[in-house]
């Protein structure tokens, strides 16, 4: 895999490098079920519905490492199991996947978020205050979502 190196940018326009850093459907599913459920290993995230192949999540995690936006340890219980965290970098991604929730809510009439009323509502009257809360929530270990085992927000 290539490691994208600052010269290997399209451009040095903020949105480019966001795009070429996280910008993939995979990258953000990845960091979408940190975040929502909880998932920490590989076999975890090969179980999401939408269906990502070995090699695809493979590839996308060794990148998000690189980047700085994940970091890997090995499980504490299972020396053969890694675990995957968001380091601070990523969890400043978590504010922007919280805006993409609540577009995806106003837009998607089939949202699985839709379901989640009490969320979205505290989400829409103080989205930076939230954001924060599930930074803190993430950073210690926890999820939006521990009750849900796969994701259907």
């Amino acid at each position: 895999m290539k490691t994208i190196l600052k010269e290997d940018f399209r451009s040095h326009c903020a949105v480019n490098y966001g795009v070429e850093i996280f910008g993939d459907r995979w990258s953000l599913l990845i960091i979408r079920d940190i975040v929502f459920v909880g998932k920490k290993t590989y076999g975890q995230f090969l179980k999401s519905e939408e269906g990502i192949a070995t090699n695809v999540l493979a590839t996308r995690l060794a990148f998000l490492e690189e980047q700085g936006i994940l970091s890997k340890a090995p499980s504490p219980d299972d020396r053969r199991k890694d675990f995957y965290t968001l380091t601070e970098k990523g969890l400043d991604l978590i504010p922007i996947v919280l805006s993409i929730v609540m577009w995806s809510e106003k837009y998607d009439a089939k949202s699985y978020v839709r379901q989640s009323k009490e969320f979205v509502a505290r989400l829409s009257e103080n989205h930076r205050q939230v954001s924060e809360e599930v930074k803190a929530l993430v950073r210690n270990g926890g999820c939006i979502f521990p009750e849900i085992k796969d994701l259907t927000v």
